[in-house]
């Protein structure tokens, strides 16, 4: 294995000079610059780094040697997603959920897991996949190696002020989207919305943006925004006990599909899923994403370290079960060339079809200088 120090890299800013390392979200709120990572699972890992600056340029030559793109096996194959996808429809005609999220983990063998750098997987990512929360988390002392291509805001905080941006439906194009996919949506943001609530001073939480239509590399979001204001005492602890996981990635209601989700999927979702991006303590700001279109080296698999990345679609009553499964490879399919060593073709800021549709996050991408 590569001698890699600590780094994190995210909204230009390098961070290296690691000082400290803890589970406890309490520490958002004392000092210092944090890197953090949160499992789906509930596992965090919050590090303070002490040297803090902009990032130099990504090389021009890719560094990443990845999985061949053969090499790749999924938790749930097409046969059982669809099945799964068929399972929650059966809950929701039951009134146990009204909406579920249902992924799937792919994994594939590192060709030399002695020389992995997460960091040149982030730089591949940032040429092929560029994303309004891309970042790149490498702590190889305590498991945790994650380079991300999130367009998904999980918690954005601005002093007192909380924002989250979730994500429902997706399309090649804006003219896929579907009825279903606003309705969706829809149903998330009232999830949202509730889960800031609870620690929001009443009547701040309001909804600025529903149902936007975001172009993002090869493919269109549905996104909408959800913002309040902290309640007197609520500090980073409060706000992931309120609203941890993600609503977009769980479902409606969230203790439902949660439920659901531990029995229809096979694999830890482990980072995916869960919240990835930085804390400004000193300056009380921070930025958090959701774990999707995310890559992380599992060093202790069975048979030896792998590589893995995490796809998976929103469950309606109105979903079509093969739908939801060619949904779930359109999500992964760029991302998987990118992480196999290609540059795919094509446009990487706005899907063809999409005039007039501007991608999200260009204000905010230099937020932790």
């Amino acid at each position: 294995m590569l001698d890699l120090p600590p780094l994190a890299r995210f909204g230009g800013v390098l961070a290296s000079d690691l000082r400290d390392v803890t589970s406890d979200p309490a520490a958002l709120d004392s000092r210092g610059w944090w890197a953090v990572v949160a499992d789906f699972e509930g596992g965090l890992v919050c590090a303070r780094f002490a040297d803090v600056r902009p990032a130099p340029p990504a090389p021009r030559t890719a560094r990443w040697r990845g999985p061949a793109p053969g090499d790749w096996s999924s938790s749930l194959d097409e046969a059982a997603y669809v099945a799964g996808v068929r399972r929650v429809r059966e809950y929701i005609a039951a009134g146990d959920v009204y909406q579920a999220n249902l992924c799937r983990v792919l994994t594939a063998p590192l060709p030399d897991p002695h020389t992995v750098d997460v960091a040149a997987l982030a730089d591949a990512l940032d040429r092929g996949n560029p994303a309004p929360y891309a970042g790149v988390v490498r702590l190889p002392a305590h498991g945790v190696e994650v380079a991300t291509a999130s367009p998904e805001l999980y918690l954005r905080r601005r002093g007192r002020v909380v924002e989250s941006g979730p994500i429902k439906g997706t399309g090649r194009t804006a003219d896929d989207l579907l009825e279903k996919d606003h309705a969706e949506n829809v149903m998330i943001v009232d999830l949202v919305r509730n889960d800031l609530g609870r620690v929001c001073a009443t009547g701040s939480v309001t909804v600025p943006a529903l149902c936007a239509v975001e172009a993002h590399p090869g493919l269109v979001h549905l996104v909408s925004t959800v913002r309040g204001e902290l309640a007197d005492g609520a500090g980073w602890a409060e706000l992931f006990a309120g609203t941890f996981p993600p609503g977009s990635v769980t479902g409606a209601p969230k203790s439902s599909a949660l439920r659901i989700i531990d029995e229809l999927e096979t694999a830890p979702r482990g980072p995916y899923c869960g919240g990835v991006g930085w804390v400004d303590a000193d300056r009380g700001r921070g930025e958090l994403a959701v774990g999707i279109r995310t890559f992380w080296v599992d060093r202790h698999a069975p048979g030896g370290p792998v590589l893995r990345f995490g796809t998976g679609a929103g469950i309606t009553w109105g979903s079509d079960p093969d739908r939801e499964w060619a949904e779930t490879e359109l999500k992964a399919e760029r991302l998987l060339r990118v992480a196999s060593g290609e540059q795919p073709s094509g446009p990487t800021g706005a899907a063809a079809g999409t005039a007039g549709v501007a991608p999200r996050g260009a204000t905010e991408r230099k937020a932790a200088q």
